[in-house]
């Protein structure tokens, strides 16, 4: 399978996500484990819903699929949802479909590559999220990357049989350090004139 590295980081990279995948992705969002964290286990998805979903994801939202970089393996993906380019913010989604990358940091630097797109290829000024209260390992990750608490929707998912708080948080490019988009440019290189020049490295 073919991947093109639009956002590198140590471990993973963001590509384009491929409909080449779909049957991989039908496999995860039927899979109980994950589903309880992204909250689709209520839907059943065969490989015909799975690509429409999935389509109306590349139309409507701007979404990656997170690979692996020594493997060059798709896991999961991330996605910016709802943007709003009046008012400059979106609303972020990742998931980590091959459970056996979980807890290898994947997720944080995935992460991190997304919000470093949105604020400084986008220029969005809020990225926030929901995330439900016992995804523990989640609301690390977003903390850990500089995720802030802002609120919480009380008892608003049902889970195995309980209701659960859905947590919010929110980061604001004011408070974002880039990983990697602003030293893909060079601001050193002068023209003849003497003013100042970019170019791409």
């Amino acid at each position: 399978m073919k991947y093109f590295r639009k956002l590198i980081g140590e471990k993973c990279f963001l590509s384009p996500v491929s409909l080449d995948d779909i049957e991989r992705y039908t496999e995860w969002v039927n899979d109980l484990e994950i589903g309880q964290f992204v909250l689709f286990s209520s839907t059943v998805f065969d490989i015909g819903k799975e690509r429409a979903a999935l389509q109306d994801l590349m139309d409507n939202s701007v979404i990656f699929a997170i690979v692996e970089k020594d493997t060059n393996k798709v896991i999961g993906n991330c996605g910016l949802h709802m943007v709003n380019s009046v008012h400059r913010h979106a609303q972020f989604g990742i998931f980590i479909g091959e459970k056996t990358y979980w807890n290898q940091g994947i997720g944080s630097e995935a992460t991190m590559l997304i919000l470093d797109y949105g604020f400084n290829i986008m220029n969005l000024n809020n990225i926030s999220l929901e995330v439900v209260d016992y995804n523990k390992r989640a609301i690390k990750c977003y903390e850990k990357v500089g995720f802030q608490y802002v609120g919480r929707r009380r008892k608003y998912n049902f889970m195995a049989g309980e209701y659960h708080d859905a947590l919010i948080y929110d980061f604001l490019s004011e408070d974002f350090q880039s990983p990697f988009v602003k030293k893909t440019f060079d601001y050193s290189i002068s023209d003849e004139a003497g003013r100042s020049k970019i170019s791409i490295v």
